[in-house]
């Protein structure tokens, strides 16, 4: 007596849509352009998570400054002034120190990126 078996092939659609999910399980290796890129891009997105972080703290305290001098003007008028003016200054320096994290991770990275960009460029 035989067996009887069933057998289905999928269409093309569904074998393109099992190879892709199938793709987001394997590990797959890093290739140099995407090293690179990774590690530029971690590079801008650290000085920006800085920056980003200052001056949204310089805004808070900037606007319980102005809290301060708007809703409690007696005795809190002057140091509302103070602590909104600390605020100010936070928000002004939040674009040099993005800067300056920037300078000071891309020439601490340099070396790695110069050795990509040259086996890149070969």
């Amino acid at each position: 007596m035989e067996k009887e078996t069933f057998s289905y092939s999928y269409s093309a659609k569904e074998q393109e849509e099992v190879r892709n999910i199938r793709k987001k399980y394997i590990p797959q290796e890093e290739d140099s352009l995407q090293r690179l890129r990774r590690l530029d891009s971690a590079v801008q997105n650290k000085a920006t998570i800085r920056a980003l972080t200052i001056g949204i703290i310089g805004t808070l305290v900037m606007g319980l400054g102005m809290s301060l001098c708007l809703v409690w003007a007696g005795d809190w008028f002057v140091p509302g002034i103070f602590i909104g003016i600390v605020g100010i200054g936070m928000v002004l320096l939040a674009y040099p120190i993005y800067q300056k994290h920037l300078a000071k991770q891309r020439e601490k990275i340099a070396p790695e990126i110069i050795r990509l960009t040259d086996e890149l460029m070969k």
